[in-house]
């Protein structure tokens, strides 16, 4: 396929459907490496050595190394061409997937976990990738496409894993990603078009402009705080909530798990909604609305006690309300974001998401040890303070932030 630069240059065709899908499908496979040991923590921490109270922190390794690599990989959008910056990321993570699948100490599977987090980052070097290849008309629906894989991606990861480890155990699912994630590195160094970014800038100079363009970036700094609560909430509702479910309240096994995970996927159908409602300029309310469900899926959450149908009924109902509001949440951020400046588009994505992956880590951490230390109603109710306080900041927001770019 032909090459192309940082801005369209006033091109009139939109990305074809095939890459939108090729784009789509492919964040979903990366970003899901993250997840798959989300409802495994009791048994890789068994199976590994690590203690009970410490088993957040299988998630939370992933999570930071995912920042690290938000904030120095993926900033190389920028700078060097992504489809190569793709293809070697994914060959890291298809090597720290192997070395998960066959750990048996703590140190190797959490040292190994770090390095999932960092390789997956390709995901966040395609997202922005589409939108350079889409048209500003239609670029929150293009957006919210591939995110719609993206989040299928992490939302799928859960069941996946969990019937893969119910039929196979727990190692199967990382040996099965490190041959996927190899395969699909190959893909797309075929498939995609080259793209070279216009910055001459040094690598030094590229990762020192991260703390100026937050500064400089209200609409960055807004969306990221908004997505950080609800990603924290996010995790540590899915950390804390397959012990809950394995737990004596529920008595539910991997495969059962595997079907409560399946059915919570269904909020990421919300994704190509938003990036269209974004499109029409209905991003602050569209923002209210989903924050508003957040709240509203976690305080029913902490009335879910078990062991009874209306309990689980209860706690599937509260999974898809969450996923939809974050979601949602998400693709208005990346709308907003992606409709500013095209040459730092990278380093803007790069910041969005490891400030919000941050309070994904923090969330996840957080639950490993609520749920040890005070059972679901703990750490649901915990989880609830997270989007409450989005709530709150959201009430100080300028209505012409979106038109302006200022708070």
């Amino acid at each position: 396929m032909r090459a192309f630069d940082g801005a369209r240059r006033g091109s009139d065709k939109d990305i074809p459907f095939r890459i939108t899908l090729l784009l789509a499908v492919s964040c979903g496979i990366i970003v899901a490496n993250i997840y798959y040991a989300q409802p495994l923590v009791a048994q890789i921490g068994a199976s590994v050595g690590l203690p009970p109270r410490a088993s957040g922190l299988i998630v939370t390794l992933t999570q930071i190394g995912y920042g690290l690599g938000l904030l120095f990989i993926v900033p190389l959008g920028d700078l060097v061409e992504n489809r190569r910056l793709v293809a070697l990321s994914l060959l890291v993570a298809a090597l720290a997937l192997f070395a998960a699948a066959f750990a048996r100490s703590a140190t190797l599977f959490l040292g190994a976990a770090l390095v999932v987090g960092l390789g997956s980052v390709a995901a966040q070097v395609l997202v922005p990738f589409a939108a350079h290849l889409s048209l500003e008309a239609t670029r929150g629906r293009v957006v919210g496409n591939v995110m719609s894989g993206l989040l299928f991606g992490i939302m799928l990861a859960r069941p996946v894993s969990s019937m893969m480890t119910h039929l196979f155990g727990w190692h199967a699912i990382f040996a099965l990603s490190s041959a996927v994630t190899a395969v699909l590195a190959i893909l797309l160094a075929l498939a995609l078009p080259s793209r070279r970014p216009l910055a001459t800038t040094s690598y030094s100079s590229l990762v020192g402009s991260l703390w100026g363009l937050l500064k400089t970036t209200p609409i960055l700094r807004r969306r990221a705080a908004y997505q950080a609560c609800a990603y924290g909430a996010y995790s540590l509702f899915w950390t804390a909530v397959p012990q809950l479910l394995a737990g004596p309240a529920f008595h539910l096994s991997q495969k059962g798990i595997a079907l409560f995970a399946l059915v919570g996927a269904g909020g990421a159908l919300v994704s190509p909604v938003a990036g269209r409602i974004a499109d029409r300029g209905f991003t602050r309310p569209a923002t209210g609305l989903a924050l508003s469900v957040m709240l509203i899926a976690l305080l029913l959450s902490c009335f879910a006690r078990g062991p009874s149908p209306a309990a689980l009924a209860t706690l599937v109902l509260s999974a898809i309300l969450l996923d939809m509001g974050v979601s949602a949440n998400l693709v208005l951020g990346q709308r907003s974001i992606y409709a500013l400046d095209p040459a730092i588009r990278s380093r803007l994505n790069g910041l969005y998401l490891a400030i919000f992956f941050a309070g994904g880590a923090v969330g996840s951490a957080i639950g490993g040890w609520a749920y040890a230390s005070g059972g679901g109603t703990m750490a649901l109710g915990i989880a609830a303070v997270f989007p409450a306080a989005a709530l709150l900041y959201f009430t100080t927001e300028k209505a012409g932030l979106y038109r302006h770019g200022s708070a």
